[in-house]
């Protein structure tokens, strides 16, 4: 398949940029992979939509304020996005001659933690040059890495991502050209996510409240969760001319006994497997392809879905609309094939859906 197949036009000013005011207010384009059908619903009546035949299957990891705005010793701006931690954030004393200390201000004891990071103006970055992002935070850079990456030492007191929850900011997608504020510290969450780790919400969970999870529980609609930690290559744009020729980064992923046994149980009898988000999709088609028994499972992924694919898992997927020439909509065309996954989403531009994160959704069943 050529990359120049996952083109579309969509018009600047559908892409998202505020959440509504109800989260379970969005539309729904309800797509039938069988017959090709198009119904133009709303996210509030999919427990219409669903019923005790089927079961969603939800990514719970959560975003966590990976975005730091600081400055260099210099008096420079500089802006990082946390990727991976490298080392764990163990206490580490730091003696009065260590100065690393003095920088901090003289502080007796202090905590590190090495994380690889996307660094803005990266140029203007050398080793052994220290970044300052709070009273509470700062950072030595350790190596200068590649491109755009960097790998950067911090320093701080007590717990990393307690700082971070006071330090850091919302990383909001790049397509959203606001600045974060306190409100996205909530709406860029699901309202079921527990497991911290994501640099980028799982988007397609944004759309329901706990009155929603209610509703679907009073149908007979079970869920399960699942752990994949999304990462910045989701936003990745594919660059090669073949789409075989894509790698997309590796994310870690979880899925406990609690899970692995639920849905076992409700494949065993039957029932319908409707994956909330690509994350989602991507771990339980990866995790058939390493259990075929489905046993409780950990990892990485870096599994690339496009067409052709063989799902063996997924039935039914709740998806919000994803960028032209990502592996996202790769995965999409892959389940709908891409001549239909091409009508959809002109149908939602000539419809005036919204796009991206915080955007419509499509249910395709």
């Amino acid at each position: 398949m050529k990359t120049a197949e996952l083109d579309y036009y969509l018009p600047h000013e559908l892409i998202a940029q505020q959440p509504l005011e109800d989260r379970s207010a969005s539309r729904l384009l309800l797509v039938s992979r069988r017959a090709g059908d198009l119904q133009d619903r709303s996210f509030c009546e999919l427990p219409a939509l669903l019923g005790p035949t089927d079961f969603l299957v939800m990514n719970n990891s959560r975003v966590f304020p990976a975005r730091l705005l600081g400055q260099r010793e210099t008096g420079g701006k500089v802006e990082l996005l946390l990727l991976r931690p490298l080392t764990p954030g163990t206490d580490q004393s730091a003696g009065s001659e260590d100065s690393s200390a003095q920088l901090a201000g003289g502080r007796p004891s202090c905590n590190h933690m090495t994380w690889e990071v996307l660094a803005r103006p990266k140029r203007k970055l050398r080793a052994q040059t220290w970044l300052f992002f709070s009273p509470e935070l700062q950072g030595r850079v350790v190596s200068e890495g590649s491109g755009e990456k960097a790998l950067i030492d911090f320093e701080f007191q007590g717990d990393f991502y307690q700082t971070l929850e006071r330090s850091g900011r919302v990383p909001l997608p790049p397509y959203i050209d606001r600045p974060d504020s306190d409100m996205d510290r909530e709406r860029y969450q699901t309202v079921y996510a527990e497991q911290r780790g994501s640099v980028a919400a799982p988007t397609a969970g944004l759309h329901f409240t706990q009155r929603m999870l209610d509703q679907l529980h009073a149908r007979g609609v079970d869920r399960f969760m699942v752990t994949l930690h999304v990462g910045y290559g989701t936003f990745r744009p594919v660059k090669t001319d073949d789409l075989e020729n894509h790698h997309v980064d590796r994310e870690p992923f979880e899925i406990t006994w609690e899970a692995a046994a639920g849905i076992r149980r409700a494949l065993a009898a039957g029932r319908r497997l409707i994956a909330v988000g690509t994350t989602t999709t991507r771990v339980l088609e990866h995790w058939k392809r390493q259990s075929l028994k489905l046993e409780p499972f950990s990892g990485e992924t870096d599994l690339f879905i496009y067409p052709p694919f063989d799902f063996e898992m997924v039935q039914g997927l709740l998806t919000n609309f994803h960028l032209p020439r990502s592996s996202l909509f790769a995965l999409i065309c892959a389940l709908l094939g891409t001549d239909l996954a091409h009508v959809c989403y002109r149908h939602a531009v000539e419809k005036r859906y919204r796009f991206y994160s915080y955007g419509d959704c499509m249910l395709i069943v």
